[in-house]
Parts: C-alpha cells; sequence; structure tokens
C-alpha cells in the first residue's frame, strides 16, 4: 500500500472521529432539567394597583438633556401624590432623598442580614404627541390597557414595588432582613440620582444580598427555534460610549471639489468600521444563556453552541450576516446615529463629523475600543474623540441565594417559563451598583410582546391591566422572601 493511501485512511478516520465528536456533544447538549415552582396565590386589591399606576403615568416626569422639556413641578407633584397612593410605606418606612430626585425608601427587618434593593426610575423620556394614537399622559384604560409614557419604562417597576411593600406592610408584614427601595428620577439622562444613594451605602458600609433593577423580561421567540416563553434576568450590562468622527478642510465651492473631502473621508471611516466590526468575543453572561437556553433550540443551534470549539467562525458570521440582538449579545458594537455637514447645498464643508453611539462587551473597554477605532479607520485626517463612556457592569453571580429568590419568585409568577441568565445590552443605573456588589440583577417584572418591546422610548407606550396585577403578585412573593 502506497503511502498516501494510509495518508487518506487517517485523514478519514480524523474527519470520522471528528463528526462523531460533534454529533456526541450536540446530542448530550439537552435541556436543562430545570426547577418546579408552584407558589401559594396572591391576593391584593388589584383595582387599587391599577389605579395608583394611572395616577403615576398621568404625572410628566420628562428628562431630558434639554432642560427647557423638563418640569421640576411635576416631579414634584408625583412625590407629593405617594403618601396618599401608599400610605403604609410612609408611615412605617424611612425616608431619605437626595440630589438627583433620589428616593430611598428603608424597611427594617427582624434580623441583620444582608437588605435587599428593589430599584426603579420614574422619569421617562420626551414625547412626540401628535404620533400617538392617545394622549401619553392621560392614564386612559381601553379594552384592558393602559395607554401612557412610563407605563413600562418603569413606573410599573417603581409603582409594583411601592404597592407590593404598602400590601404587606398593611398586612403587618416584617422582612427577615431589611428592604430598601431606591428610586431615581434622572436615569434617562444618566441623572445622579442612582450613583448618590450607591455612595450612601458605600459610605455606611451596607452590602446587599440582592439589588434588583429593570431589565429583561419574560418574552417569546428570544432566541432562534426555542418555543417556550423565557424569562430573562440580567446579570451584567453593556458599557456605552459615544464617540465624534470629524475632518476639516478649506471649504470651499461645490462647483470645483477636490479629491478627499470631509463627508467622503468619513464616509470610508464609516464603511471601514462597518466591514471590519469588533471581534466576537463569548462573555461570561452570554455564555450564560447560551448554556440554558440554545439546549432548547433546533438542532443546529445545539450543535453550533456545544462546539463553539469548531464553529465559532460561523457563529461569527451568522452574527456578522444578521446583526440585531445575538450579535449585539457578543461583541462590541457601533451604530452610526447623527451626522453634520455643510450649511449650504453648494458649499463644501469646511468641517464635518459623523456620531457613533457604541455598546461595550464585557470583555472590552473604553481605551481598547478607542484604540481600536483609530486603527481601523487608519486615517490621521479623521479625528476621533471620545465624547463620553463607561466601562461595562461586573458580571453578577447566579449561584447564591440572592439569585435563587429572584428566579423563584420568577417562576411562581410566570409558572412554566425557562430562567436564563443574560447579558444586558441596554443601559441601566444598576451599573452602579456593581463597585459594591456581585449581586445585581436586571428583571422587569412583565411579559412584553414583540409590539410591547418596540413601543419603549417609542410611540403608544401601553401595558395591559392584567401585566400591572401580575408585576405586583411578582413583587409580592419576592418581598415575601426578603
Amino acid at each position: 500500500m502506497e503511502w498516501y493511501h494510509y495518508l487518506l485512511i487517517g485523514l478519514g478516520a480524523a474527519l470520522l472521529l471528528l463528526i462523531l465528536t460533534v454529533l456526541i456533544r450536540t446530542l448530550r447538549f439537552r435541556p436543562l432539567s430545570g426547577k418546579s415552582y408552584e407558589g401559594d396565590a396572591v391576593s391584593f386589591d388589584k383595582d387599587a394597583a391599577v389605579r395608583a399606576m394611572q395616577t403615576l403615568v398621568r404625572f410628566k416626569t420628562i428628562s431630558d438633556l434639554d432642560p427647557s422639556k423638563e418640569d421640576e413641578g411635576e416631579f414634584a407633584a408625583l412625590i407629593a401624590a405617594l403618601p396618599s397612593l401608599y400610605p403604609n410605606v410612609y408611615e412605617k418606612a424611612t425616608l431619605t432623598t437626595f440630589d438627583g430626585r433620589g428616593l430611598l425608601y428603608h424597611i427594617k427587618g427582624r434580623e441583620d442580614g444582608a437588605p435587599t434593593v428593589l430599584m426603579a426610575h420614574y422619569d421617562v423620556v420626551s414625547v412626540q404627541e401628535s404620533d400617538w394614537e392617545r394622549p401619553p399622559f392621560s392614564g386612559d384604560i381601553v379594552d384592558g390597557v393602559l395607554w401612557g409614557r412610563g407605563t413600562l419604562d418603569t413606573k410599573i417597576t417603581f409603582h409594583s414595588a411601592l404597592f407590593a411593600t404598602d400590601t404587606l406592610l398593611k398586612e403587618g408584614f416584617v422582612p427577615k432582613n431589611d428592604l430598601y427601595l431606591a428610586f431615581s428620577g434622572g436615569e434617562e439622562v444618566n441623572g445622579p440620582g442612582a450613583r448618590n444613594i450607591v455612595a450612601y451605602f458605600e459610605k455606611k458600609g451596607i452590602k446587599p444580598a440582592l439589588v434588583l433593577d429593570e431589565g429583561g423580561a419574560v418574552v417569546e421567540n428570544f432566541f432562534p427555534g426555542v418555543k417556550r416563553s423565557c424569562a430573562m434576568i440580567g446579570i451584567a450590562e453593556k458599557g456605552m460610549m459615544n464617540v465624534r468622527y470629524t475632518v476639516s478642510s478649506g471649504g470651499g465651492h461645490a462647483s470645483a471639489p477636490k479629491p478627499g473631502s470631509p463627508l467622503v473621508r468619513l464616509s470610508k471611516a464609516c464603511l471601514r468600521l462597518e466591514k471590519h466590526p469588533f471581534p466576537l468575543h463569548p462573555n461570561a453572561a452570554a455564555m450564560q444563556m447560551f448554556d440554558t437556553v440554545a439546549r432548547e433550540s433546533t438542532f443546529l443551534y445545539r450543535m453550533i453552541f456545544s462546539n463553539l470549539w469548531l464553529f465559532k467562525g460561523a457563529l461569527d458570521l451568522i452574527c456578522r450576516l444578521s446583526g440585531g440582538e445575538l450579535n449585539a449579545l457578543l461583541r462590541t458594537t457601533v451604530a452610526f446615529t447623527q451626522s453634520e455637514g455643510s450649511a449650504g447645498a453648494n458649499v463644501l464643508p469646511p468641517k464635518a463629523s459623523l456620531v457613533s453611539n457604541m455598546r461595550l462587551n464585557p470583555l472590552d473597554n473604553v481605551d481598547d475600543a478607542l484604540a481600536y477605532l483609530k486603527k481601523t479607520v487608519g486615517d490621521d485626517k479623521v479625528d476621533i474623540t471620545l465624547m463620553m463612556g463607561e466601562n461595562p457592569s461586573n458580571i453578577s453571580r447566579t449561584d447564591v441565594e440572592g439569585y435563587d429568590r429572584l428566579a423563584t419568585a420568577v417562576g411562581e409568577t410566570w409558572q412554566g417559563a425557562m430562567i436564563s441568565p443574560y447579558l444586558m445590552v441596554q443601559c441601566s443605573d444598576s451599573r452602579h451598583w456593581s463597585k459594591i456588589s456581585d449581586r445585581v440583577y436586571r428583571f422587569s417584572a412583565m411579559k412584553l410582546s414583540g409590539a410591547e418591546r418596540a413601543s419603549i422610548h417609542g410611540n403608544n407606550e401601553r401595558i395591559p391591566v392584567e401585566t400591572i396585577h401580575k408585576a405586583a403578585e411578582f413583587y409580592i412573593r419576592l418581598i415575601k422572601n426578603s
């Protein structure tokens, strides 16, 4: 037998072994045997829960980088209404206020263990009222749905934490350990409220067992091929950068343009970054999600995620081509959002600029990302300047009692849903808590449709009345175990 025959036999055996290894790993990548949740029934005044939510929606607590669009009177009016909406909280909790519209309620527990912190923000983003089908601050209920800005982001969690606490306190409930309700009124503009509250905890040396803020939700069709509802609990969030790209020139009349004008250079820079995205970085938060959710997907995705040592390149290609949430979970993203050029259609701009908004993978940081941009653009005439930047949060633990309590409350409220950690691609106030705790989680207590998710920060934001009931039920379950 010739030598090349042995080579072919060896290659064939190696290929067969590779195929068998991939198949065996795929077949063993089966759904996890999840815990069964059967919590006791929860009773409360459902009508009162809805009425209080309606009241909160009617306050125009708009945060905007343009101060002329804000009305401090609306914030003051909302805060003034809280004692009548949640009287037992005001009777039995200690309230500390902070600059930046920060509110911190403290309910003393029976013991001195690590406390629970429930977060939310009560400010909302601006609206273009003419684009709404119903007035965004009317609090109208139509066909079982409450319309209004902030119904989903996040007056629902603000209200539900207060309402659940108020309901339990009325019944004589005392938490096992201290309970804090920590609210900010400037989250949408990165205001100081949450930072000031975290500084207060840091100064006093308080280490929470659980911090819960907005974030994931119970969703359908979250991952390709997965049919079950998925309750996604954020255990980390990406960082954020805003970057400006500027090119200057002598300007001139558009009738005699020279090559390499500012807009042309910026266009080339934009295309280079589009063609050469940041490297795929499978981070721990995303991989914990894939290890849970992908097990219930199609054979193809199970094969890819159980054999990333072989298929990482294929996953990279899928992410590049599809973009969207899967891509955002695994790499730093660059989205060009603003541009500026000449003041006249027939004038070459003496200066032109682009702005990109970037979301940083947990394995990247601001300095390295800025260096990557400059290297990839590769044009010294394009000035690349950091406008603002915050590094990603730390990744919180899922092997601790605080996460178990949260998962139990989720499982008892939305029975049958798959519960999974995930990486939140948006930013929230919870990132400030990472400096003092590795038990910070992000879950908005709602089951959301695709249309409802799309209405957050958009037109016609609204929430079903049943979702208001479920959110209150969830917080009552969680607080009972605090």
